[in-house]
């Protein structure tokens, strides 16, 4: 079992133009995709029980979008990996744009069987936001990957906090067009997820990941080992030991907040909360997903990944308490656990994020980083299929204690990988990624179609 090579020969310089024209690009898309990503979130739940006529299966339209992103993540980082962000990125927006524009026609046509495809479909959407990050880290030095990941997404903020307040604006738009007011966010998710599309499909050249490989293959290319301490690939990491690691983190802090995020809609309709209401703390949630990544960053790359993916479990067991005390009535309360819930994703994220990166080597880093993000999604599937069914059968608040318990579980991971560790001081050159949850990870040629 070999460890990772220097990853710093892929980095291009700090400031160099190519990076910042790619962060700028990159952001300015996921201002729109944040929008888009934030409609379904706040109104699926609502409209599948609509529609379904029932509560218990009110978590099935985050299932089937994370069933639907956890399929897009593999192809857009296949088509990465062979072809480059922009393509792959643009791809995947495309295709949640016509998700979105699906469940819109379902809606209208009040079919169930439609608008189950068309969440599926919808769900492209959400795997291409969260990829886009691995897009801002593909140029960067290892000892600032952490805020290049954190400046793509918190980009995301600003369209995913004013999408939840335009619910009611985009009702009245569908009532106007004689559409269920429901459907009404998702016509603002298709203009969102197209734009996003167009805007990487114009603008993203050079390509990051194209660049970073000539960079690495590029005579006297310089290396860079500016990672903290012990998190640094090659202080004793193993290539399949961090992508098990980053991945774990990663997928529990998803399988909770996809969880308890899916049910809070349905819990505040259930004791008299209006749309607006829950738009406000949804907004609350999506902002504190979003909002702290450049101190997150900043921190990942200055104190290390372990520690902030084991403040990730903390912080969601927080979430989790202070969601199962919060009386019924209590707007502020549920905003306050909804926005820690947020929080401990973003730690989660941008620390297994960094974790992947540094641990890949570049023929194989996008298709890795797709299947990684499937494991995601599919723990968010698992997440929003299970909520339903704890809250039909217990409660809200048992739904969050155990999403904090849950999380727990990442304490043990990152100690576990750091005991081991320091038992692993000789670091040899990578020659390939490793599989991650079985599924192949073997290189494939990268050309620039």
């Amino acid at each position: 079992m070999t460890s990772v090579d220097d990853p710093g020969r892929t980095a291009a310089p700090v400031d160099s133009p190519e990076l910042r024209r790619t962060l700028g690009t990159l952001v300015t898309a996921q201002v729109f995709s944040g929008a888009g990503l934030a409609a379904g979130v706040t109104v699926g739940a609502l409209l599948a029980e609509d529609m379904l006529g029932t509560t218990s299966l009110a978590g099935i339209p985050s299932a089937l979008f994370t069933v639907g992103s956890a399929a897009a993540a593999i192809t857009v980082g296949r088509i990465s990996n062979r072809h480059g962000r922009r393509r792959g990125l643009a791809f995947g927006y495309g295709v949640g744009t016509l998700g979105s524009l699906a469940v819109v026609t379902a809606a209208a046509l009040d079919s169930v069987p439609l608008l189950l495809v068309a969440l599926l479909v919808y769900g492209a959407g959400t795997a291409t936001n969260l990829q886009a990050r691995y897009a801002g880290a593909d140029l960067a030095a290892p000892s600032r990957r952490g805020r290049a990941v954190s400046t793509v997404l918190v980009a995301t903020t600003f369209g995913a906090v004013v999408g939840p307040n335009l619910v009611s604006v985009m009702g009245d738009v569908a009532e106007r067009l004689d559409i269920p007011r429901l459907a009404g966010p998702f016509l603002l998710a298709a203009a969102a997820y197209g734009t996003a599309g167009l805007v990487l499909l114009l603008r993203l050249r050079p390509d990051p990941l194209l660049l970073a490989r000539a960079l690495a293959d590029a005579p006297g290319a310089a290396a860079d080992a500016g990672v903290p301490g012990g998190d640094r690939p090659g202080a004793g990491w193993r290539v399949p030991r961090a992508v098990a690691v980053g991945a774990s983190v990663m997928v529990i802090t998803q399988l909770v907040m996809v969880a308890v995020m899916t049910m809070t809609p349905v819990h505040m309709k259930d004791h008299g909360h209006s749309v607006g209401a829950t738009g406000v703390v949804i907004a609350a949630h999506i902002g504190a997903m979003y909002l702290p990544s450049p101190l997150t960053g900043v921190l990942v790359d200055r104190v290390g990944r372990r520690a902030l993916a084991v403040a990730a479990g903390v912080t969601l067991l927080a979430s989790g308490l202070l969601a199962a005390a919060t009386p019924v009535g209590s707007v502020f309360g549920l905003a306050v656990a909804l926005a820690l819930l947020g929080l401990g994703w973003n730690l989660g994220l941008v620390s297994g994020t960094a974790i992947i990166t540094d641990a890949v080597p570049l023929a194989t880093r996008a298709r890795t980083q797709g299947a990684v993000d499937l494991c995601i999604a599919l723990a968010g599937a698992g997440g929003g299929i299970g909520s339903g069914l704890v809250v039909a059968n217990a409660s809200y608040g048992a739904l969050a204690v155990a999403g904090g318990v849950i999380a727990l579980a990442i304490v043990p991971i990152v100690a576990g990988s750091a005991a081991a560790s320091g038992r692993s001081a000789t670091a040899e050159p990578a020659v390939e990624a490793a599989p991650v949850v079985g599924v192949d990870l073997a290189p494939t040629a990268a050309t620039d179609g």
